[in-house]
């Protein structure tokens, strides 16, 4: 039976179903958004991992990479990361002259020390009207472009964030929210609080709220957003090593039949194709190959595979050595109960790294300069 659930509308741009692809760093590069897209069908929206924004003006070689899309990413979707308000704007109406995206998301939920020292990321929306001219910036640069943001509720449960943040994104004229339900202190320990997910919903019913936190299968998506009422799903770490998690996710929302099992020969199948296509992407076999080695543990979770040949995949080097070790593996083995559970880094961190005085007074942002732009891209 198929879910009736409202069509996702960001700006001009219809996501049925209702679901994202989170942005991650190091992850959700074009040859992972790639294998993603194809299991969906073409389906869904798909997000660049983090572009810092000084990076993309100064036109940072790596950088200039990332935000290359394949010819049938439709619509083409980047992720900023900026604290200076006037950069972002630079970095906007760089992708509006030059077409390079066709939706921008803000980054305001990087947990990660380096990015919250500098102010930036989950401890942004803090600072009520660094964030406000922020959001100003970008929209007032962004032409017909909708620009979306991705947020967490806070610092951490004594300062909390995104009912007032989702407040001024409306009044900016942001076309949609994303919220994580932690805490930057929480990092990605403990459980998502949806609850949150829910009060944003209700606090600012004019846009469409996204959730995320804690969605490993097609099933935890359609339970989100009828418990929380929101209007989409972001996936992130279910989709580790299990790009098929979006051919799960067409299949539970439309209602169209079982969700994927595959045997450990699919499963190797896939992890090599998602090798070659980093090497064609990079332009170097031995460097695709070499990125793919942090993807190797998310891939054989829950499969019969002793940690010497664990080890060896990876460190291999080329798709050759990649392929003899892949061989050796018992690939008829079946998708390992479990394994569609949690995945990726589950710990909690506790402390928020910030600038000094940070949390003096949110309405101070004299603690945040140009200098504090990150120079390089992809978290």
């Amino acid at each position: 039976m198929t879910t009736a659930l409202p069509l996702l509308s960001i700006g001009p741009h219809s996501v049925q179903p209702p679901v994202v692809l989170a942005p991650m760093a190091g992850i959700t590069n074009a040859p992972f958004r790639t294998l993603c897209r194809e299991f969906s069908g073409g389906k869904g929206l798909f997000v660049s991992e983090m572009i810092t924004t000084r990076a993309l003006v100064e036109r940072n070689e790596k950088t200039m990479q990332l935000v290359h899309f394949d010819a049938t990413e439709t619509p083409r979707s980047i992720q900023l990361y900026g604290v200076d308000p006037v950069t972002v704007g630079k970095a906007v109406r760089m992708i509006v002259d030059e077409d390079l995206a066709d939706h921008i998301d803000l980054n305001f939920g990087c947990p990660v020390p380096k990015v919250t020292r500098k102010g930036g990321g989950s401890a942004l929306p803090y600072k009520r009207p660094l964030l406000r001219a922020i959001l100003n910036e970008a929209v007032s640069n962004a032409g017909d472009l909708p620009v979306t943001m991705k947020m967490r509720k806070g610092i951490d449960d004594d300062h909390l964030t995104y009912l007032d943040a989702g407040r001024i994104a409306v009044q900016e004229g942001v076309t949609a929210i994303a919220l994580h339900g932690r805490t930057a202190a929480e990092h990605y320990g403990g459980t998502a609080d949806w609850d949150a997910i829910a009060r944003l919903k209700e606090h600012v019913p004019e846009i469409p709220v996204l959730g995320n936190g804690d969605i490993w299968s097609a099933d935890d998506a359609l339970r989100m957003m009828r418990e929380t009422g929101c209007d989409g799903v972001v996936v992130g770490r279910g989709c580790l090593g299990r790009p098929w998690l979006f051919a799960d996710l067409v299949a539970g929302f439309e209602g169209t039949g079982a969700y994927a099992a595959p045997t450990l020969r699919e499963v190797a199948a896939v992890m090599r194709r998602h090798a070659e296509l980093l090497g064609e992407w990079i332009g170097d076999e031995a460097r695709g190959v070499i990125d793919f080695r942090k993807h190797v543990a998310w891939y054989l979770k829950g499969f019969s595979v002793g940690s010497e040949m664990r080890k060896k995949l990876a460190i291999s080097s080329s798709l050759d050595e990649m392929d003899a070790h892949l061989s050796e593996l018992d690939l008829d083995q079946s998708w390992p109960v479990g394994a569609d559970g949690p995945r990726g880094r589950s710990s909690g961190n506790g402390r928020v790294v910030l600038p000094d005085g940070w949390l003096k007074d949110p309405y101070d942002c004299s603690a945040v300069s140009a200098d504090a732009e990150l120079d390089t891209s992809g978290g």
